[in-house]
């Protein structure tokens, strides 16, 4: 059992006070505690084997449908299933229902067993990050500790348009919020009270119960290509990297490969080893084989977990069982390129 982490002081990418951590009794920087710290009763949180999870949009399609959706994934064998995080169904020619992710996601907790679960990604922009630790550790538990908390900086402007809702312009301060919304969240799920004074997010004394089932937390996605900031947040708190890319052939990817060498360049910056941090790009499952090319590639750029998009059910008429067992049937090929 590992006990759970306590803060000291240090510096922000943003510029706010910073976090090493205490595990053990041992004094970790925090850039290093993603990857250091393993989860209760599982192995360190290191590079080891590729993943493959499935990613399903839960707009369109009736309630009954996806749940019946989701039992499949979970059957099927997908290491991880995600949903999105939007307010209105998104690349529709006219308005069309969605429910939110985050309610989902326990219902998800509730129906499947064994896949680990997730938003690809969290828009931070939506809610407090007090608000989501919440929210997560509750999903965690629902679950039983299959949660993957995917992040991001957040970009639909339009949404935060027709609801009022503040979107800050300058994607610098949208980065800026998620790197200190990462350090709200770390804090509330490992401390008894959490203080913290940011720029944008301040906690006083907050009590957070229960902590995660998942110790210190659950896996964290940073979601994002930006190359001077959020790739910088990946490398400070990211078990994982999420590169925000759809290729439809080998040298569509090729862009993602030179992020990654700018990831790379982070961690080094902060003295983390970089292949610390798993990597993960999306897969469009279209019935070809072209997935197992492009994944083929990605392997040897590093690149360790693989999203799935059953592009075959994107509108209420498909077969969204036959478009999922379709995407099931690359499961075999893509783990043996590991």
């Amino acid at each position: 059992m590992f006990g759970a982490p306590r803060r000291t002081t240090g510096t922000t990418s943003s510029g706010v006070s910073a976090r090493t951590l205490r595990v053990n009794g041992r004094t970790v920087e925090a850039d290093m505690a993603p990857s250091d710290t393993p989860q209760v009763g599982e192995e360190p949180r290191g590079v080891a084997g590729i993943r493959v999870g499935l990613k399903l949009s839960q707009q369109v399609f009736s309630l009954p449908a996806q749940r019946e959706a989701w039992r499949i994934v979970d059957e099927a064998g997908f290491d991880h299933l995600w949903l999105f995080d939007h307010l209105v169904a998104i690349h529709q020619e006219t308005p069309a229902p969605i429910y939110d992710g985050w309610t989902l996601l326990a219902a998800v907790a509730e129906t499947t067993k064994r896949v680990r679960i997730g938003l690809n990604v969290t828009g931070n922009l939506y809610r407090h990050p007090g608000l989501l630790a919440k929210i997560a550790v509750t999903v965690d538990h629902l679950s039983g500790g299959r949660l993957e908390m995917g992040l991001g900086a957040g970009w639909n402007e339009p949404e935060f348009s027709m609801y009022g809702m503040p979107f800050p312009v300058r994607p610098e301060e949208r980065i800026d919020r998620l790197d200190e919304a990462c350090w709200v969240l770390k804090a509330l799920w490992t401390e008894p009270r959490a203080t913290f004074a940011g720029r944008y997010y301040q906690l006083k004394d907050a009590i957070a119960e229960p902590k995660p089932v998942q110790r210190p937390y659950p896996p964290i996605w940073i979601g994002g290509n930006g190359r001077k900031r959020t790739l910088r947040v990946a490398a400070t708190h990211g078990d994982v990297w999420s590169c925000d890319v759809w290729p439809t052939d080998a040298s569509a990817i090729e862009p993602a490969y030179d992020l990654g060498k700018v990831l790379d360049g982070h961690c080094a910056a902060i003295g983390r080893d970089p292949k610390t941090i798993r990597r993960a790009h999306m897969l469009l499952a279209d019935g070809t084989d072209t997935p197992l090319e492009i994944a083929r590639h990605s392997v040897r750029a590093g690149f360790t977990d693989f999203l799935l998009f059953p592009v075959l059910a994107l509108s209420p008429q498909a077969d969204i069982r036959a478009a999922i067992e379709a995407a099931a049937a690359l499961l075999p090929r893509l783990r043996k390129l590991g």
